[in-house]
């Protein structure tokens, strides 16, 4: 029989795919490769673009679909099976890429290629030859055999941890519950909440209520809850994932974090980088690790005040010490009190369908594309939808799935990933696809699901990040869409996108009470907008101090003291940290984005590209939220353009200028504007 994930004809066929696929799959594919790359290196066109560079960057696509479908399981099903194919393959595909980029032939021919581009060169093209030299040079291409070996060791052993760091996350916050059967404890909690525990309950055959630890549920609490015990038990189930406090041993990731610091700076040392910040930025747009420092410091000067006056009200409200664990329980309160608004109040507003279908008209209107749900495609489970998405002439540009409600089993968070990357070469278009993924709460015995407001802009970052994916008009994969884009750049999509979730012009299509019908009223909406910079400094804070212990941690890390993981963040947290944590606060150990995920020492990226989109999302401002024109330029400008341009260049030519940072705290009210 036919391995079902090689089909790369169509969309995956999830229906049909199984963990048994997976690594006969991958290791087919692959030894086909090597043998395609060997052919085509003894070729006397090896040093032609079309002939060399062009089926190379086909081959790398047919790799990634096949790949994808199986990164793509093994995160969103509770399957351990799909856990199991993931950790079998991920060292082939691991090994494949670092042959690849250690390849001296193979970079000698590219060098050739790049010293005989000729002037016209599409900018694509020649950002696909300059990004392989740069990427020949991060893996050791020039190496001794013997240091070549270390760093593909490195590098598998890296994966692999990385890996087993996630599931550990994911398996600590899976095992963990609280059985309640006393209703006055769960006080304050909304409604959908509790009918949730009760039905939990009831599916465990117990009385009472069952709490889980995914983060609708976790956030409920610490934002809701009126019984501080409860809110205390939930932080520190939270701030103690994976760690020495989890219920099982092996799911504490202290020893994982040193594995990862440590192999991180050998590859880094290895091809001649001081330390792995200054590695990680070989592929950002910042320059040095003084200029990140720089911008993050600058940010905490700014910030600081503003924090302060935000703590010391919230501080005025509580009736007792505050801890890590009520400060989003009395922002909550405090929001109440000045604004009148409520996350409970606001979200009847919101359903997850008619936010969904105000989003995409929102999507239309800006860029003049429509989105239609494709019934007939299957997708990996029950509530999985699929959209094509087709342009002004009815044109097909692509398609995504959405995943967007939390359930065991699946890792927590949001993200977008690629399903597959645009490709047009040797004939053949092939149309982007992608995954949209959210934790938004279950949809109840009615089938609703209502979110926060939050949660809306939760649903737009993504969005934005998969418009990012879909309207690229870059024929080469590895410049398409999100690839080849810097990774302190790549946010600027989806953060320009939250904006629109902050305009009254919008919220209004994108509202519906799940009662009466009734759109979101103006008049809280100006409650909402007014309270938008009600915690903004402090929530700038906290990703400051995030920010900030990532790149330390990186930037300063010695090879014959270790990690110092918790030195290093009480260090962090002595300087910007207003907010006391308590001694059991194991965060790092669940600190998936740097730890499992691409922004190590990148973090500071969202704050980075959050001045960017805040600056690009002020010409809207200026012009007009929906002017056609600006929209066109943004898209045509930034959308489009993949990483075929730097991206300096690309923001001066939508916004004829460099980003200034005066939006950014206007939009969050920090601060003077500088």
């Amino acid at each position: 029989m036919t391995n079902p994930l090689l089909d790369t004809s169509a969309l995956p066929r999830f229906a049909e795919l199984t963990p048994e696929h997976a690594e006969p799959a991958l290791r087919k594919l692959i030894a086909e490769h090597r043998q395609k790359l060997a052919a085509l290196l003894d070729s006397p066109d090896a040093t032609s673009f079309d002939s060399l560079v062009t089926p190379l960057e086909e081959m790398d696509h047919e790799l990634c679909r096949v790949w994808s479908p199986v990164g793509h399981l093994q995160s969103v099903l509770g399957d351990p099976g799909w856990r199991d194919a993931y950790n079998a393959c991920l060292p082939l595909l691991t090994a494949h890429g670092t042959e690849l980029s250690q390849n001296s032939k193979l970079q000698r021919a590219f060098e050739k290629i790049s010293e005989s581009m000729p002037d016209d060169a599409t900018s694509a093209s020649q950002a696909v030859v300059s990004n392989a030299l740069r990427d020949f040079r991060l893996a050791g291409v020039e190496l001794s055999t013997e240091k070549k070996q270390a760093f593909r060791a490195a590098r598998q052993q890296l994966a692999l941890t990385q890996a087993l760091f996630e599931q550990n996350v994911q398996d600590s916050t899976d095992a963990w519950h609280l059985h309640v059967d006393d209703e006055r404890v769960l006080a304050g909690l909304p409604a959908s909440v509790l009918n949730r525990a009760k039905t939990d309950a009831a599916a465990q055959e117990h009385a009472g209520w069952w709490l889980t630890l995914d983060y609708p549920t976790y956030q409920a609490v610490v934002t809701h809850a009126d019984d501080r015990e409860l809110r205390k038990t939930f932080y520190t189930a939270w701030a103690t994932r994976a760690s020495n406090r989890a219920t099982k041993p092996e799911w504490d990731n202290h020893e994982n974090i040193e594995t990862i610091l440590s192999l991180r700076h050998k590859l880094a040392r290895l091809v001649g980088f001081d330390n792995y910040a200054d590695y990680s930025l070989a592929t950002k747009m910042a320059s040095t690790t003084g200029e990140v420092l720089e911008f993050l410091t600058n940010l905490v000067d700014r910030t600081r005040p503003g924090a302060e006056a935000e703590l010391e009200a919230l501080r005025e409200m509580a009736d007792e010490p505050l801890q890590a664990w009520d400060t989003s329980y009395y922002l909550e309160k405090l929001k109440c009190e000045r604004f009148s608004v409520s996350d409970e109040l606001l979200r009847r507003y919101f359903p997850v369908d008619h936010v969904q279908k105000g989003l995409f008209d929102l999507a239309n209107q800006l860029y003049g594309v429509t989105l239609r749900v494709v019934e007939s495609v299957p997708g990996w489970h029950e509530t999985v939808q699929y959209f094509e998405v087709h342009d002004s002439e009815e044109m097909l540009i692509g398609g995504f799935y959405t995943d967007l409600f939390a359930r065991s089993g699946k890792r927590s968070g949001a993200w977008i990933d690629e399903c597959v990357v645009r490709k047009n070469l040797s004939g053949e278009k092939i149309e982007p696809v992608g995954y949209l993924v959210c934790n938004f709460p279950p949809p109840d015995s009615d089938g609703v699901s209502l979110l926060t407001h939050v949660d809306v802009i939760t649903l737009f970052h993504e969005f934005g990040h998969m418009l990012h994916h879909l309207l690229t008009r870059v024929d080469y994969p590895s410049v398409a869409g999100i690839n080849g884009v810097p990774w302190d750049a790549v946010e600027l999509p989806s953060q320009f996108m939250e904006n629109f979730a902050w305009s009254y012009e919008v919220l209004s299509k994108t509202s519906r009470h799940v009662e009466t019908g009734e759109p979101l009223p103006e008049d809280i909406f100006d409650r909402l907008l007014d309270s938008r910079k009600c915690g903004a400094a402090l929530a700038m804070f906290r990703q400051l101090e995030f920010a900030l212990f990532d790149f330390r941690i990186h930037a300063d890390y010695q090879a014959d003291q270790g990690a110092r993981t918790m030195e290093v963040l009480q260090r962090v947290r002595d300087d910007v940290a207003l907010i006391q944590h308590p001694e059991f606060n194991r965060f790092p150990m669940s600190f998936s984005h740097i730890f499992a995920g691409g922004y190590a020492a990148g973090y500071y990226s969202y704050k980075w590209a959050e001045v960017l989109a805040a600056d690009a999302f002020s010409a809207f401002e200026e012009s007009g939220l929906f002017d056609s024109n600006t929209a066109t330029r943004f898209r045509e400008e930034i959308l489009e353009i993949g990483g075929s341009r730097d991206i300096m260049d690309a923001f001066v030519a939508f916004r004829g200028r460099k980003p200034q940072l005066d939006a950014l705290l206007r939009h969050s009210g920090i601060g003077k504007a500088a």
